[in-house]
């Protein structure tokens, strides 16, 4: 089993469920299916974007994406999420995240 949690901002904040909180019900079921996946070892649909991040495609609705980073073989922390179209920024958000994740863990 693979340990899935949100990453958290120093304010408490998590940018996963600012993204995920928006999503209808259908998308969000969705969403959850693919992380229940990842929990459980499946992660056949993640692939990397570079800088450790990693994106897990949903090929449902407007392609929805998960990004992530991998903590070891046993910890995923999410960090956003969002669709193909603006793919780009997400991926640019996620790995900013990431590098902020990085540092507070070695604090």
């Amino acid at each position: 089993m693979i340990e899935v949690r949100e990453y958290l901002r120093e304010d408490e904040s998590s940018p996963f469920a600012d993204w995920f909180d928006g999503l209808n019900t259908q998308a969000a079921l969705k969403v959850n299916t693919y992380l229940t996946r990842i929990g459980n070892g499946n992660l056949s649909a993640v692939k990397s974007v570079g800088s450790s991040v990693h994106e897990c495609v949903i090929e449902w609705g407007p392609g929805y994406r998960v990004y992530l980073g991998k903590d070891g073989d046993r910890l995923i922390i999410l960090l956003g999420g969002g669709t193909k179209k603006r793919q780009q920024n997400d991926i640019d958000q996620a790995k900013e995240l990431w590098r902020e994740y990085k540092k507070r863990k070695k604090e």
